[in-house]
């Protein structure tokens, strides 16, 4: 599978002209054995270098940069690679799914947890 559709290619990079402003994550990947999964919200001019909330399945999330060229090469038992979520539609900015993947120590999509840190998040703006 195809890590990036050019949709998503071109919200990525739209999204890297602006490094500071706290997008919608655009991309979900993971690691179809195991617990590892990415939200990248942007792709530096280079069309390698992405921007995200990493979460590599250890109980500490961090915000940081991939190689797409490198996520793209991985290959997993079986002849799998990473996978693109299909379905993954982002609903709140990065800074919310940061938040509550510090509280819960992994990346989470419940939308009580997410509404839970974007209310912590927006009391500090």
């Amino acid at each position: 599978m195809k890590l990036l559709t050019a949709d998503i290619r071109r919200r990525l990079l739209r999204n890297g002209l602006k490094p500071d402003a706290d997008h919608r994550p655009a991309l979900k990947t993971f690691n179809p054995m195991g617990a590892a999964t990415w939200l990248f919200t942007s792709l530096e001019a280079d069309e390698d270098k992405l921007f995200g909330l990493c979460d590599l399945g250890h109980g500490y999330p961090e915000l940081g940069h991939a190689s797409l060229a490198e996520m793209a090469a991985i290959r997993l038992p079986l002849g799998l690679g990473l996978e693109r979520d299909l379905h993954f539609r982002a609903s709140h900015p990065l800074s919310v799914y940061a938040r509550a993947a510090r509280t819960a120590g992994y990346i989470v999509e419940s939308r009580r947890e997410l509404d839970a840190a974007a209310a912590t998040v927006l009391a500090h703006v």
